[in-house]
């Protein structure tokens, strides 16, 4: 073994890039202009849906985010975005087809909007949520159910970046018991998000925790960062799993 080998682990195997045509579709980004922090002009969102095409991708659900005390994206707002995306691509000759549904921050605003029926769901009632990250939500079990018992199947977004549940691998099996769906950002397996998202991220795929993959595309350094994973090993282990639901959406 060499002596990088030695000081920091054994070394991946060299793969191949991962086909994410096999997906067929991305359900976690921001692609709709100026609504959020991700694209922030027309072009911006058509070189992003133009990449993902060239990733392999053929539809994509775009997912604004959705805060009491920061982005008030309404499904009002987020589908008169939605139109003029689709409108603009259109026009562009870009082959992809665009949903759209939103990533909701579990805030005290969330349970009324659930209540209310206030939300933009994909696939078969998938709800796309996020927790802080500071710590774990005093309401969070609560509102989950909630939102089960109003029909909709909680999708928690990126559970590898909660650095809370770190140090308690039971936390993520509570909410595996409790129905909720994970979706993995793809960038976490290439340590994106640091070395700890990366190993939680890699035990969730080996425990058969996650059930949808999500770019949480924001901008073209998303892009080069998802080329950028395509072979790393864990990304091949769970687009083989069969447990990814992506290509029935």
């Amino acid at each position: 073994m060499g002596l990088f080998t030695n000081l920091f682990g054994k070394r991946e195997p060299a793969l191949g890039d991962a086909d994410l045509s096999v997906l067929r579709c991305d359900v976690h980004s921001h692609f709709i202009p100026g609504i959020d922090d991700g694209a922030q002009t027309m072009d911006q969102s058509m070189e992003l849906l133009t990449a993902m095409a060239e990733l392999g991708y053929k539809k994509v659900v775009t997912t604004p985010h959705n805060m009491a005390d920061g982005y008030k994206n309404t499904p009002e707002i987020i589908l008169g975005g939605l139109e003029r995306v689709r409108d603009e691509a259109k026009r562009r000759g870009i082959a992809m087809e665009i949903d759209a549904a939103a990533e909701y921050y579990l805030d005290h605003e969330l349970e009324q909007k659930v209540a209310e029926r206030k939300v933009l769901t994909f696939g078969d009632n998938y709800l796309l949520f996020e927790l802080p990250f500071i710590s774990e939500p005093a309401v969070m079990l609560s509102v989950i159910f909630q939102m089960q018992t109003a029909g909709y199947r909680p999708v928690l977004a990126h559970p590898e970046r909660y650095a809370f549940w770190y140090n308690d691998f039971s936390k993520y099996e509570r909410l595996k018991e409790r129905g909720v769906l994970f979706q993995l950002n793809t960038i976490a397996l290439s340590g994106a998000y640091g070395p700890q998202a990366k190993q939680v991220a890699e035990r969730l795929i080996d425990a058969g925790y996650y059930e949808l993959l999500g770019s949480d595309c924001h901008g073209m350094n998303h892009v080069q960062a998802i080329r950028n994973t395509l072979a790393r090993p864990y990304l091949h282990k769970l687009i083989a799993s069969g447990k990814l639901l992506n290509s029935t959406l």
